[in-house]
C-alpha cells in the first residue's frame, strides 16, 4: 500500500504544479518588466476568484467565471501598477520600500474583502464530475480542465514572449528600460501590457486555486502566496520559463512529501527545496546570481 501513495501524489502534484505555474509565471512577469516584488498578488487572487464566483452564482458557466476573473486580474494589476506602484517608483521608492508598498496594498485588499463578504467561506457551485483512473492516479473532469488550461496558456505565454514584436520589447524593457526607450521602445506602454498579462495569469490562477479547494475565504490567495515565490525564486526571478519548471518541482515535491508527513509541512519541504537549489545556484536554476544581487541594490 505504502507504494502506491506517491503515485497518487505524484497526481495531486501535477494538478498543483499547474495552478502554481499560472500564478508563478504571472508573479515573475511582473518583476521581470518592473522590478517589483508585488506581494498584494495572493490577495488579488483572492479578490479575481470573488469575481468568478459572483458571476458562478448568478448561472455563469465555469468558462464565463474563469473569463471574468481573468480580466478581473488583468485590469486591477494594470490600474495597481500605474496609479500606486508607479507613483512611488517615480519619487525614487527602492527595491525593500516597495515590497513595504505591495504588503500594504495586499492588507487592504484583503481586509476590504473581509469587511465586504465578512469571514466566510464560499465555494463555486460545478456539476458532479467524473473521476478518471490514469496510470494508478486519479483525476476530477476539472482537475484534467485545470492542468490543459495551465499547458495551454504557458505554450501561448512562451510562444509571444519569444515569437512577437511585443515579446521582444517586454524582454528589451525588462534587461535595459532607459535603453529600450533611446530605442523607440514605448516602454509605459509595454509595462502595462505585462501587468495585464501577468493579472489575467493571477486572476486564472485564482479561480483554478478555488476550483481545485472544497472551499476558500479572504486568506485563501495570500496562503498560497509563499508557495508562489519560492517557484519563481527557484526558477529565477523574472524568469518565466524558469518560473513554470519551477512551478513543477514545487508543485510535485509538496505533495509527494504529504504522502510520508502532514500535509501542514508542505510549506517548510517548498522552501527546503528552494535553498538547497539556492545554495548550489544562487541565481535559480534559470537564473543570474549578479542579476539577482544588483535588483537587490
Amino acid at each position: 500500500m505504502t507504494a502506491v501513495v506517491p503515485v497518487y501524489s505524484l497526481g495531486f502534484g501535477l494538478v498543483t504544479a499547474s495552478i502554481l505555474a499560472l500564478a508563478a509565471v504571472g508573479f515573475t512577469l511582473q518583476f521581470g518588466v518592473t522590478n517589483i516584488l508585488n506581494l498584494a498578488f495572493g490577495d488579488l487572487m483572492t479578490a479575481s476568484a470573488l469575481v468568478g464566483y459572483g458571476v458562478n452564482v448568478i448561472g455563469g458557466t465555469l468558462a464565463e467565471s474563469l473569463l471574468a476573473g481573468a480580466v478581473f486580474g488583468a485590469i486591477a494589476s494594470a490600474l495597481l501598477n500605474r496609479y500606486v506602484y508607479t507613483p512611488f517608483v517615480r519619487h525614487g521608492t527602492k527595491l525593500f520600500g516597495m515590497v513595504i508598498v505591495t504588503l500594504s496594498t495586499g492588507i487592504v485588499i484583503q481586509n476590504f474583502i473581509l469587511g465586504w463578504f465578512g469571514a466566510n467561506f464560499f465555494s463555486y457551485k460545478v456539476a458532479q464530475t467524473k473521476t478518471y483512473h490514469v496510470v494508478g492516479m486519479y483525476f476530477t473532469s476539472i482537475q484534467f480542465m485545470i492542468m490543459g488550461l495551465a499547458i495551454a496558456v504557458m505554450i501561448v505565454v512562451q510562444l509571444l514572449l519569444t515569437q512577437t514584436r511585443l515579446g521582444k520589447a517586454m524582454r528589451a524593457t525588462a534587461a535595459n528600460p532607459a535603453l529600450a526607450q533611446i530605442s523607440g521602445i514605448a516602454t509605459d506602454r509595454v509595462i502595462d501590457v505585462a501587468w495585464l498579462m501577468s493579472g489575467a495569469l493571477c486572476g486564472l490562477a485564482g479561480v483554478v486555486l478555488v476550483l481545485n479547494t472544497t472551499s476558500f475565504q479572504s486568506t485563501t490567495g495570500n496562503d498560497f502566496l509563499v508557495v508562489i515565490i519560492a517557484a519563481a525564486m527557484l526558477g529565477g526571478v523574472g524568469r518565466p520559463l524558469g518560473a513554470l519548471v519551477g512551478a513543477v518541482i514545487l508543485g510535485i515535491a509538496t505533495e509527494v512529501s504529504a504522502a510520508y508527513m502532514s500535509p501542514s509541512y508542505k510549506e517548510v519541504i517548498a522552501f527546503v527545496v528552494l535553498v538547497i537549489v539556492l545554495l548550489v545556484r544562487p541565481g535559480g536554476l534559470f537564473g543570474n546570481a549578479d542579476a539577482v544581487r544588483s535588483s537587490n541594490a
